[in-house]
């Protein structure tokens, strides 16, 4: 394999002078590059499965040194047998740690390097202990529920949101070794930090448009299904999914007319097969602002903010007041500039274009304010919204594009009197029961990119009608939310569910996952995307594309329509599976 050379950040250890050797010979993690009277040059390289945050090296010769140089750092002499090698640069990721240094020395015996001790670990043999990572094991243990743990599926869909964290993780990151920091540059090219947030999918560009809508309804799942989240022991790992997501907006939102909303350059992002931790592209900032607006993404990201601060009112009562406020400016923003996203961060037409246009995010965006303030205005501009977008007209679908039915839903509960909500509601529904095609299996086909994502969607609002809605439409509103679950989880002789229940998806169209660890060999011809074994890594919890509308499928990396996993698969889901935990 190519050694990577590493440059890390000082770590400073206790110095141990270690003993010369008798008959020793130089170490094995030591080559000599070039050799001349009295000097040699010489590499260390050893293998590293973990990033390293510091290095802090003691050299130990079977003879006296004269001196020693060291171009990347500092180096201290101890003795004549023990020099010490610090280094002061960073580099966020571990592959080979590899270093160069040269040897002076007197006399015609030249001095052999006998022991490496490196951040307190002899490495002579190239066998560090810290290259040995315990295996990476589902943190959600199960619970015994039935017919499918729901408890278990929920834990594991909340966690599928720590594999996609860009950012500095956190010390109680669960997705470990092979998720690190990474995209720690993000937002350099404009002076601010953006980093943080979430990969979208397999790739890793951070849409601020799906990302918003994944944060509103993982929030929506969190207040309106809160018995099922306390249930399965969830709620602080589902606040958290939120506030990954909100921590970055608030960064985003670096003026009252400015708002960032993608980080990354979706074309060069996809030509890269690899860690997120490994990327060197550009990864150039798009926004909007008054010269180049964006209703949707404006209005959208507001409604993630507005749900947020109403899970956090309680126990982050400043947190939750500053994310409202910021909501309000950005609906406000979104609502009096008004254009499509996609003009204005042109990169994100060819993978987030709002077909369904801004008029659902403008009645969506008003209706969560409401339901955070109580202030009539917004219910005003919900209705106005609702007249001059003819927002009641025929929905397909409940998706990261069209929030119409969601709106339906809020608007049911939060305006009780204005029956065209509860009215247009209980038409998709009665469309999904009756009239939607199905996969010959039995799930709602609405959608040929992630059906699975698309039903579990629908089924969502299905379970939230069943609690919410009109009592005599509970039983099968319920019921037939509950099968499209149990669908994707393995009714149908296997699961959607990577990591859970029977034959799951082992092969997802997942760059981070599918790259082993040091991921030397994930980047060379490919082989992370072409090999045709598993992912190194299970993607505990994710949620595959799903079935064709024949129902086929098969798992297969790169099957990107049916096999990739992305944020706003998740979303939704968990939503109906801590549904599920209080139904059960």
């Amino acid at each position: 394999m190519t050694s990577v050379l590493v440059h890390v950040l000082l770590g400073v250890v206790s110095l141990t002078l270690l003993h010369t050797v008798v008959e020793a010979e130089m170490c094995e993690v030591v080559t000599i590059i070039k050799e001349s009277q009295n000097t040699y040059d010489g590499n260390f390289t050893s293998e590293t499965l973990v990033p390293i945050e510091g290095l802090d090296v003691i050299l130990t010769f079977d003879s006296p040194v004269d001196s020693m140089a060291f171009w990347d750092g500092a180096i201290t002499r101890i003795d004549d047998t023990h020099y010490e090698i610090t280094n002061t640069k960073f580099f966020e990721t571990g592959s080979y740690v590899v270093f160069h240094f040269q040897v002076m020395y007197k006399g015609s015996t030249r001095p052999d390097i006998i022991s490496v001790e490196l951040n307190g670990q002899e490495s002579c043999d190239g066998q560090l202990q810290w290259t040995t990572v315990a295996p990476y094991t589902n943190p959600c243990e199960a619970t015994g529920m039935e017919k499918y743990d729901y408890a278990q599926a929920l834990c594991m869909a909340i966690l599928f949101y720590e594999a996609q964290r860009s950012g500095k993780l956190p010390e109680d990151q669960r997705v470990q070794p092979w998720r690190w920091d990474s995209a720690m540059d993000d937002g350099a090219d404009v002076g601010h930090d953006l980093t943080g947030g979430y990969y979208d999918a397999g790739d890793h560009v951070k849409f601020g448009f799906p990302m918003a809508y994944t944060a509103t309804v993982l929030a929506w799942g969190l207040i309106d299904f809160a018995e099922g989240y306390e249930a399965a022991g969830q709620t602080d790992y589902g606040r958290a999914a939120v506030k990954w997501a909100t921590d970055y907006f608030l960064k985003a939102h670096t003026a009252e007319y400015e708002l960032y909303g993608q980080a990354g350059n979706g074309e060069a992002d996809h030509d890269f097969w690899g860690r997120p931790e490994d990327m060197h592209m550009p990864r150039p900032s798009y926004k909007i602002d008054k010269d180049a607006p964006g209703t949707e993404l404006a209005c959208e990201t507001a409604a993630a903010l507005v749900a947020a601060s109403i899970i956090f009112k309680e126990d982050d009562p400043d947190y939750s007041a500053e994310m409202l406020e910021v909501a309000k400016e950005l609906y406000a923003f979104g609502d009096e500039y008004r254009m499509e996203y996609h003009k204005s961060i042109t990169d994100a037409t060819n993978f987030y274009r709002s077909w369904s246009g801004y008029g659902d995010e403008l009645l969506w965006g008003a209706l969560w304010l409401y339901r955070a303030t109580g202030d009539d205005t917004y219910l005003t501009k919900a209705q106005e919204a609702w007249d001059e977008f003819n927002l009641g007209e025929d929905p397909m679908e409940f998706s990261w594009d069209d929030k119409k039915v969601g709106s339906y839903a809020l608007g049911m509960m939060l305006d009780p009197d204005n029956t065209k909500y509860e009215d247009s509601l209980k038409a998709f529904l009665k469309y999904l029961q009756e009239d939607a095609p199905y996969t010959p299996g039995g799930l709602v086909y609405l959608n040929e990119w992630g059906s699975n994502r698309h039903a579990a969607n629908v089924a969502f609002i299905a379970l939230w009608a069943a609690k919410y809605g009109d009592p005599a439409d509970a039983d099968t509103n319920r019921q037939w939310a509950e099968g499209q679950i149990n669908y994707m989880l393995g009714d149908i002789g296997h699961s959607f569910v990577i990591g859970f229940g029977v034959d799951p998806p082992s092969h997802p169209h997942h760059r981070s996952s599918s790259c082993p660890i040091p991921p030397d060999s994930c980047l060379k011809d490919r082989w992370g995307y072409t090999q045709p074994g598993p992912n190194p890594h299970t993607l505990y919890g994710a949620l595959v594309g799903g079935p064709a509308k024949d129902g086929s499928y098969t798992d297969v990396r790169s099957d990107f329509q049916h096999n990739e996993v992305a944020c706003d698969y998740n979303a939704a889901f968990a939503g109906a599976l801590s549904a599920m935990v209080e139904n059960n």
